[in-house]
């Protein structure tokens, strides 16, 4: 059983991030690059008994996101290995400026350079998209959500990143809250009947309904969701279905094609949240290199 450095345990707790979650991913991750064998180039090229300094350096700025998953990466490969960490997960990092120097030895510091930064320029990537998304829409009272397209296996890193980002999380999981889509009203037959069907199954739990048109929001209304998720919708209708829903202390959130540019006239509706899968299924990593320096 691997144990995490103090560090690492830190940046991890500071996260709010599983250790026995965190360490699964990591294992899973280094066991597929290692693929049974060992690091082959490393290991011909590098004497073992070679010290150095990794420093984790972005190569251009953004959110960082995803340092305690790094560094577990780095605690599970190289022996002995020590953290110096110089910023924090939800820091803007400027360009040029190491977030993190491990040391330890060469060769392993080597083999773990790809699964570290694969994990932190993809988190730091989701963390920077949702800063954007953000501070779009600063000043109108809307958040920027999540949803659940995200990358199996690293839902709660990924929810995490949107979280430094700025961002708030949907629902983590589908046991955790109920969202009553288009399907599940046609299979139901009706928004009224779908949203009972969930509420006497599942009565403590908040029940949020995926509406297309006003009527549907309406009805929706006289159901009693907690939640309107307005699917697809103009501004015009948006402004309509948040005048309906906001008298009854209903929240709401428009979903459904929406884009940077016309973030901040969606969010000027009143909509509650704007639902941006793109955040987890679609955000370019954030570039961090690994510069190593042996002594």
């Amino acid at each position: 059983m691997t144990r995490l450095s103090a560090a690492t345990g830190a940046a991890l707790d500071a996260a709010g991030l599983d250790p026995a979650y965190v360490l699964d991913v990591v294992r899973r991750a280094v066991a597929e690059d290692l693929d049974g064998g060992a690091d082959v180039t490393s290991v011909a090229t590098v004497p073992p008994d070679l010290q150095g300094v990794a420093a984790f350096v972005p190569r251009r700025p953004g959110t960082l996101a995803g340092l305690g998953a790094a560094m577990a990466v780095l605690d599970v490969v190289v022996p002995d290995v020590r953290h110096r960490v110089h910023a924090d997960d939800g820091a803007s990092v400027p360009s040029g400026r190491a977030v993190l120097e491990s040391t330890g030895p060469v060769r392993e510091l080597l083999t773990a350079e790809r699964t570290a930064l694969n994990l932190l320029c993809h988190l730091s990537g989701i963390a920077t998209l949702t800063r954007t998304w953000v501070d779009a829409v600063a000043g109108t009272g809307a958040g920027i959500r999540d949803t659940r397209k995200t990358t199996p296996g690293l839902r709660a890193l990924e929810k995490h990143a949107v979280r430094c980002g700025g961002g708030t999380n949907h629902r983590m999981s589908l046991s955790d809250a109920a969202l009553v889509k288009d399907n599940h009203v046609l299979a139901a037959g009706g928004v009224r009947a779908a949203f009972q069907a969930v509420r006497d199954r599942a009565p403590t739990l908040p029940v949020e309904v995926e509406c297309d048109t006003l009527a549907q929001v309406a009805e929706a209304l006289e159901a009693g969701a907690h939640l309107v998720l307005l699917d697809n919708m103009t501004v015009e209708q948006l402004r309509e279905a948040v005048a309906l829903c906001r008298p009854r202390g209903v929240l709401t959130e428009a979903s459904g094609g929406l884009t940077l540019p016309a973030a901040r006239a969606v969010a000027g509706t009143g909509v509650t949240y704007l639902a941006v899968g793109a955040l987890t299924h679609s955000a370019p990593v954030l570039d961090l290199g690994m510069d190593l320096t042996c002594s």
